[in-house]
């Protein structure tokens, strides 16, 4: 059931603006970059709150990119928004994340294959115990696919989506490294609350990362990289986005 007849009060697309999948970086100057960089023909389709939304293409097929903001909660609202009132059937989030293990050095890339939390995003659906949502099935192959064409070293399994940047965390070392050791390799803050609304919605997703900055050995990408040194990543969305026509 959609809430709105043209537009919604944080998107200024009209039905039709906006493709079939989407893909939906945290920072909306990200998406612009991306849609100026790798897009064909982009439209700007949203700037409310400054939340840039462009429509293009990318080898001939319709693919629209708009930032999703920071956190479960920002990520939810246009997530739904993009799902329930725009017809939206793919959302890719592209995003950053910090490594939880040795293992994930600093560039490679994260598919997260389902997202643990901390958050209480799901109490909503007043379910009878805890949610574990996971990814489509056949966008992570494909994406996975993208990954190994273009020899970009990757990893997929579950990621920690966190309410609570974790530098800022009172619990400090604690707390994420309790997630390490259940098999988190890396921490974001979006994850999960999209696969809940694809779940709920009856839609797909997938979270495609790249580790901006590692918990383990500090290491670090600058905050100019984590707008533009991303086009591996961005390369594989995009891929993924093209092959569902």
């Amino acid at each position: 059931m959609a809430f709105w007849k043209t537009t919604t009060p944080h998107n200024a697309a009209l039905p039709g603006d906006i493709a079939a999948t989407v893909l939906m970086p945290g920072d909306p100057l990200r998406a612009e970059h991306l849609a100026n960089t790798l897009l064909d023909k982009p439209v700007k389709f949203n700037s409310i709150r400054g939340m840039l939304g462009f429509t293009g293409t990318y080898q001939g097929v319709r693919v629209s990119v708009m930032g999703s903001g920071m956190g479960g909660p920002s990520m939810g609202l246009y997530s739904f928004e993009l799902y329930e009132h725009y017809g939206v059937k793919n959302i890719l989030r592209i995003g950053t994340c910090g490594g939880l293990t040795a293992d994930v050095e600093v560039g490679d890339i994260l598919f997260a294959m389902s997202a643990s939390t901390d958050s209480n995003y799901a109490s909503q659906y007043g379910l009878p115990g805890v949610f574990a949502p996971c990814a489509d099935f056949g966008l992570l192959e494909t994406a996975v696919g993208a990954a190994r064409k273009l020899g970009v070293r990757h990893w997929a399994g579950n990621v920690f989506s966190s309410d609570l940047f974790s530098l800022y965390s009172a619990r400090g070392e604690e707390g994420w490294k309790a997630w390490a050791a259940m098999g988190c390799a890396g921490t974001d803050m979006e994850c999960y609350a999209l696969y809940c609304n694809a779940a709920y919605l009856h839609r797909k997703a997938l979270t495609i990362l790249t580790c901006s900055d590692s918990n383990v050995t500090h290491k670090e990408m600058t905050a100019l990289e984590r707008q533009t040194a991303l086009t591996a990543m961005f390369t594989i969305g995009l891929e993924t986005a093209a092959s569902l026509g």
